[in-house]
């Protein structure tokens, strides 16, 4: 059968016009001369968004989903990552009520690739994902979602691909300008004020369409809040089952013993149970100014030929203000109501002090004001040259940068911390989806109550840079079909810097009364969570059995406190690491005190792929075959602190500390891999409006940059349940990945559609966190030795009892002494080495298969202005999180479930829907967005029993409306609304009623006008 050229469906021939009409060129004005009774129709706003979205999507190699700008200047919502949730597969993660990261087939955000303009771009953060929340939709033109591969996009991305566009000139020649301005009420800002958002652009083509120059801008301010409570670092959990190796669950640092419990797991069954570390209540205030600017310069003497220079620019300054108020647990002797296994959590959790001769315990209320500011520059050059009828070649290159430093004296991030020890028992209710707090002691606490305690301030610099270039050609083959070809290099570059200046007075320093005249107000708690209902504690003032619920907060002023506590409280002598004031109440510059680590990365890409067009019968389709090698060097350096001759210190119940000792260590390590990477893409046209879709690719997925830094970090304060530290592992080899998809697409009309796709992954190489017992710097650990021993042996679990009793018999040796009114314990020979718990990613042999399938339908009911689009995808990501199982069954040897893990349980798997209702006519554009993720696994690892943070599912509610005034041409009102109906976000653990974080977000309303010109 003799070659035939593909022809365009009339379909898709109408859908290219509408897609070529809102960008009218001199030449199709040209083309008209000859061409009489011509009527050009000009689609505008959300339909015609719509079209050019479904037109990518129908003629793309593969499965691609696109959003494109309504008009120029105009993309559908105020954040890039809200837009993109709108598309099938994709959920986002938000920041302070706003999105910022996106997941796409259940994999997150380090999973997804995003390219600016097909660039790699670096990021200011420790992983690989870009921070949509840094670049204003205004600067957009459309974005693209490659969910199947293709061998000249970049590789990276096993979720998918996501490609951002920005404005060129040359695409919409003639003359292009628009401004707008709108005043943004949050309300999740506790007094904030109404903020300024404005941008512009202006783009124009000079020389019949030969140079053309855009240049836009964005400037905005926004004040927020949010309201949170949490359990502190988790929970801890155990197994309920008594057995030999562990005769007496309360024997582990909060561990509950069987008696005084109502519904305590039995202790012969194979349940397990966890117990809260903390309840916190915290209060936070952020303001953010967002400046983005792009300027673009394109030139085409000759048809053939095309250069274009852009340089884009994006600042994002957040400033953090926060008042917490908390309780710490000591797991002394507790009476606990329970739910039922097989993963029990406390309903009611009690800790009584007096009742059990404990002395007091703190109720905490820390303070911090901190700032950062992230950066980013890219400057890019592209030429593209059509050197004859068959070949045509691109080149381009970029070298951009990004860097968040601290943008605040005080650091990046602080907290300043006081307490009153004044609680005689503590209790959390968990029995609603906000926990509530009471103790006994609290009722009237003042500032007369309050000493200073422990505090941090810590600085971060984190600074990336990328060189990549990259020659792409197409050549031309006549009936043979096409052969694209290319090479990339890429030179990535990240250097993450870190200093912290700690006290670990959390015992207190100086006199009650000292604090009375410091600035704060003090104002109530549980009226701030309005729309989160909580337990069933009565409402009455004394509360059950005596306790009162925490219903007031001193909101210290950050600075009088600071300030006081720095004139009063810095001892004569310093040692360790020393802020820039002079002591130790600000933040420090001098990173070389601290941790300095730099990784390196060269990667070297080749791509060929062929593609060729002919039919099956009568059936049109097309074939893409394409094959990409990578290679890929990782040198990485570290310099870490050595604590090598510290001493631990047993300074409170729940604190042992040591200090640094100001001695660096280097260390450098180097990974290499290489992969061949096939893809194939076959299209088929079964009729002018049905089309058929098949896809097989492999695909990697790099590991972040903070998994591939060298050198081991430790926390230098921990608790009797041991010390912790991290590792990288700079010689991680990339996720891979195995892709199946298949796809069924009908485009009825000329505006509406409906697809159903299954897709398929089979991936190795996950990147686990793999957590070993090291001995690491000589340390002797205080609690554990035979002091410690004898104490537990003598007064059994509770801290406070320990530590009196190892001071009454054990006062006279020079490792325990008072010092400042406090207990101290000091690690000696006799005792026994300090483990830390050292985490270190590490490459699994295990495969997962995911798989799901995605559905979508858009649709417009003809000229009436309504239409809708609506999406749901499904994923089945095997088994699910086993909550019986511990991790350390090796301590515990709980025989129920030793051997068992959840190793091969995935994160960040969720199914995801998206409902858009819109009407456009007569001068008004509307939508009505709704979107859901159902609950998923975030992580897990957290704390003792590996345990897991589920996030619950979400809905959100959205919508924009907008208005052209036919007073004046070109201008247009607009409203929006985001989260209207005041969602909060909420994570559990094994047990719903195992909470660890509840989020109150608010809604946020912007009221603005726009004028095109």
């Amino acid at each position: 059968m003799a070659y035939k050229k593909f022809n365009k469906s009339k379909l898709a021939s109408s859908l290219s016009l509408i897609l070529g009409a809102s960008m009218v060129t001199p030449a199709l004005a040209a083309e008209s001369e000859s061409t009489e009774n011509v009527e050009v129709i000009e689609v505008r706003g959300i339909r015609s968004s719509l079209v050019k979205a479904m037109d990518i999507k129908r003629s793309s190699k593969g499965v691609v989903e696109a959003i494109n700008a309504e008009d120029i200047g105009k993309f559908p919502d105020s954040n890039l990552a809200e837009s993109l949730q709108r598309i099938s597969g994709v959920a986002i993660d938000r920041d302070n009520g706003e999105g910022s990261r996106v997941s796409v087939r259940g994999f997150g955000p380090d999973r997804n690739l995003v390219l600016l303009n097909g660039r790699q771009m670096p990021t200011s953060t420790g992983d690989r994902s870009f921070d949509f929340a840094n670049i204003a939709s205004e600067m957009i033109s459309g974005v693209e979602v490659y969910k199947t591969s293709d061998a000249t996009i970049a590789t990276g991305g096993i979720g998918a691909t996501i490609n951002v566009q920005t404005l060129r000139p040359l695409n919409n020649p003639g003359r292009t300008a628009t401004i707008s301005g709108k005043l943004l009420d949050d309300t999740s800002a506790e007094d904030g004020d109404i903020t300024p958002e404005l941008s512009g652009m202006y783009s124009e083509t000079f020389a019949d369409d030969t140079f053309g120059i855009s240049i836009a801008g964005s400037y905005s301010e926004r004040e927020s809040g949010n309201q949170r409570a949490e359990v502190g670092t988790g929970w801890r959990t155990f197994p309920a089952r008594i057995n030999q190796a562990f005769p007496d669950p309360n024997a582990a640092w909060g561990g509950v013993p069987y008696e005084n419990q109502i519904n305590r797991p039995d202790p012969n069954s194979n349940d397990v149970y966890s117990v809260p570390q903390t309840t916190i209540y915290r209060f936070e205030e952020q303001q953010r100014e967002r400046i983005n600017g792009q300027l673009v310069l394109q030139y085409a003497p000759t048809d053939n030929f095309t250069a274009t220079l852009d340089v884009t620019h994006m600042s994002n300054e957040i400033d953090v203000q926060f008042n917490d108020i908390s309780a710490w647990y000591t797991f002394a002797p507790s009476e606990n109501v329970w739910t039922d296994g097989p993963a029990a959590a406390p309903l009611f959790y009690s800790e009584d002090y007096e009742a059990n001769g404990i002395g007091n315990q703190d109720l905490s209320m820390a303070v911090s004001n901190s700032g950062t500011k992230a950066e980013s520059t890219s400057i890019g050059l592209n030429f593209k040259w059509q050197v004859n009828e068959n070949l045509t070649l691109e080149l381009d290159h970029h070298s951009s940068d990004a860097e968040e430093t601290p943008n605040s004296p005080y650091g990046s991030s602080n907290s300043l911390s006081t307490a009153g020890f004044v609680r005689r028992a503590a209790a959390t209710d968990f029995t609603g989806d906000l926990p509530i707090l009471a103790v006994r002691g609290s009722r009237g606490v003042t500032k007369a109550d309050m000493l200073v305690t422990g505090s941090f301030f810590r600085n971060e610099d984190n600074r990336a840079e990328i060189d990549q270039t990259q020659l792409k050609g197409t050549y031309e083959l006549d009936e043979y079909g096409s052969i694209d070809f290319g090479v990339s290099l890429i030179k990535a570059e990240k250097h993450n810097r870190a200093v912290q200046v700690q006290r670990n007075d959390w015992g207190g320093v100086g006199a009650a009364g000292d604090l009375t005249n410091i600035a704060g107000d003090i104002t109530g708690v549980q009226d701030k969570f309005d729309d989160v209902s909580g337990g069933n504690f009565e409402d009455h003032p004394d509360g059950p059995d005596g306790f009162e619920i925490v219903d007031s907060i001193i909101n210290w002023d950050f600075e009088a406190l600071r300030a006081f506590a720095a004139t009063n409280y810095t001892p004569a002598e310093l040692s360790g690491i020393i802020g820039d004031c002079g002591n130790l109440f600000c933040a420090s510059t001098d990173y070389s005190a601290d941790t300095d680590r730099f990784v390196e990365e060269e990667i070297v890409s080749y791509y060929v792929q062929w593609s060729y067009e002919n039919e099956i019968g009568d059936m049109p389709y097309d074939l893409h075959i394409g094959l990409r090698y990578e290679e890929t060097e990782i040198d990485s350096t570290s310099v870490v602190p050595d604590y090598t001759g510290a001493i631990a210190r047993w300074e409170g119940d729940t604190e042992i500390v040591f200090e640094d000792q100001g001695v660096r260590s280097a260390f450098s390590k180097s990974g290499k891999y290489d992969h061949l990477l096939p893809n194939i893409n076959f299209n088929l046209e079964i009729t002018d409006d049905i089309k058929v879709r098949a896809a097989y690719s492999e695909t990697i997925g790099r590991a972040g940059y903070e998994d591939l830094q060298g050198g081991t970090t430790v926390g230098t304060q921990f608790n009797r349940g041991g010390a912790s530290g991290n590792s990288g592992n700079p010689d991680l080899e990339p996720l891979e990945s195995t892709n199946y998809d298949l796809s069924f697409e009908w485009y009825y009309s000329e505006s509406s559609y409906a697809a159903i796709g299954w897709f398929k992954k089979d991936v190795t190489n996950w990147i686990d966190k793999t957590s070993i017992r090291q001995e690491l710097f000589s340390i002797r650990n205080p609690v554990n030795g035979p002091k410690y021993n004898a104490a537990l042996a003598a007064v059994g679990g509770d801290a406070g009892q320990q530590r009196q009793w190892i001071f009454d018999n054990f006062g006279d040796r020079p490792e325990v002494f008072m010092e400042d009114g406090k207990i101290i314990i000091e690690g000696v020979a006799e005792d026994n080495l300090l483990e830390f718990l050292v985490t270190i990613p590490d490459n699994s042999d295990i495969e997962n298969k995911f798989d799901g399938f995605e559905f979508a339908l858009q649709h417009v009911f003809g000229d009436s202005g309504f239409g809708f689009f609506a999406n749901y995808t499904l994923v089945d990501a095997g088994d699910d999180f086993n909550n019986q199982v511990i991790a350390a069954t090796e301590v515990y040897d709980n025989e129920a479930i030793i051997g068992d893990t959840n190793d091969d349980v995935q994160t960040g798997i969720s199914d995801t829907a998206n409902f858009v209702l819109f009407y456009e006519n007569h001068g008004i554009s509307a939508r009505l967005a709704y979107n859901w993720r159902d609950d998923y696994l975030e992580k897990v690892g957290d704390d003792t029993g590996a345990n897991p943070t589920f996030v619950e599912a979400y809905d959100q509610l959205d919508f924009n409306i907008s208005y052209d005034t036919p007073w004046v041409e070109g201008l247009s009102i607009f409203f929006e609304g985001i989260n209207i109906t005041d969602e909060y976000r909420r994570k559990h653990g094994r047990n719903s009623h195992q909470v660890l974080n509840v989020t109150q977000q608010g809604a946020r309303y912007s009221l603005g006008v726009r004028y095109n010109f």
